[in-house]
């Protein structure tokens, strides 16, 4: 299943129990502009997400750990060249 992920239209990325990175697909390098090497293992709210954003999107992450769904939660990320980019979940 990894080469789907992988090579999927749309932008994929995972994260573990401590919010690390641990999924980062070829469209969600393309549309944010970082290699696997840079996000992997790295903390997706500390390092990706405004900081208006980072305890809400956090709380949703949190969520989602534990099995609890949340539809349609949009949040901003940071590409690597600085433009805030929007994602829905």
């Amino acid at each position: 299943y990894s080469r789907l992920i992988d090579t999927a239209n749309a932008p994929i990325f995972g994260v573990d129990t401590q919010c690390a990175v641990n999924i980062w697909n070829q469209s969600a390098i393309q549309l944010v502009g970082y290699s696997t090497e840079e996000v992997m293992g790295k903390n997706l709210v500390k390092e990706f997400i405004t900081d208006e954003f980072k305890t809400a999107v956090q709380a949703v992450l949190d969520q989602a750990l534990h099995g609890d769904e949340t539809a349609n939660f949009q949040f901003p990320l940071m590409t690597k060249a600085g433009v805030r980019l929007e994602v829905l979940l």
